[in-house]
């Protein structure tokens, strides 16, 4: 996808609310000037794209300290949807409250799950306060705002801090100090350029001996570089999974064209979601 591409007309959706980090990535990926949507749930956004409501959807795909987001996963497999960017940013996950608070004040301590497991040492290094899953780190900044309480406390970033009005008590309480979350665009339609230098594909297989070690086999055999693989379990199908797969390659190479046609060929179901720039 030309990230440079005019979007002042466009609508783009994107996971969350309005300081978000995926909020953040979006902005990275299309700018200032496109019109924005947004859902409060990883599938509403997949909504907004089944519905045509926006024409690319931004969600986070995997952090670099808690591995990969599987409702996203699992939600690629579900819609008829393609990945066309991706965007690595640096998540920076702070500790916010109202006005004055002091971690002695703090009883309460809410954030979407990967917020707070992304945060566990700092927090579990304060037993006595209680934690909270909440929709998304943003929101939950914006629940701390409203109960303009001491006593509760979101982690979330900085630019939510500034847009609902927060103070940040403590920065940077993520365990892992290169902390990373890698966001995806996606679209109803399979984009390809000759920039783009990395492949996603989904497939499931013969649930027989040795058949994920012959789609390794061809990918050795056809020297493509593999970034990531990782098996979602298939729905209403015990013990049986589809897997994530990230190669290096351009699907307009005859070699990469070639080694994936020979996976195709031992899958029983097998998709390319999405030829794109590689940004991790």
């Amino acid at each position: 996808m030309n990230t440079n591409l005019a979007v002042k007309n466009i609508v783009i959706g994107y996971y969350g609310v309005p300081g978000s980090y995926t909020h953040d990535a979006m902005l990275s990926i299309f700018g200032d000037d496109c019109k924005e949507a947004y859902s409060e749930s990883f599938e509403g956004v997949f909504k907004l794209l089944y519905n045509r409501e926006v024409r690319y959807a931004v969600v986070p795909i995997e952090n670099s300290s808690t591995g990969g987001i599987s409702e996203v996963m699992d939600l690629l497999n579900k819609y008829n949807v393609f990945i066309v960017a991706e965007k690595c940013m640096r998540i920076n996950q702070c500790l916010l409250g109202i006005k004055g608070t002091t971690l002695e004040d703090i009883r309460e301590v809410y954030s979407h799950p990967q917020g707070l497991q992304q945060s566990k040492e700092f927090l579990q290094s304060h037993s006595e306060w209680k934690l909270f899953n909440y929709y998304n780190t943003a929101k939950s900044a914006q629940y701390v705002k409203q109960c303009n309480s001491k006593t509760k406390a979101a982690v979330g970033g900085i630019r939510a801090a500034k847009l609902y009005g927060l103070e940040v008590i403590k920065e940077n309480i993520n365990t892992n100090e290169k902390n990373f979350t890698r966001f995806i665009a996606i679209s109803n339609e399979l984009e390809q350029s000759d920039e783009a230098n990395k492949i996603s594909i989904i497939l499931t297989l013969p649930h027989v001996v040795g058949s994920l070690y012959s789609v390794i086999k061809i990918i050795y055999e056809s020297k493509l570089n593999m970034l990531f693989i990782e098996s979602r379990p298939i729905p209403n199908v015990p013990w049986e999974y589809s897997f994530h797969i990230d190669v290096e390659g351009n699907l307009k190479d005859e070699k990469v064209r070639n080694g994936l046609e020979r996976i195709k060929t031992i899958c029983r179901d097998f998709k390319v979601l999405g030829n794109f720039v590689k940004d991790c």
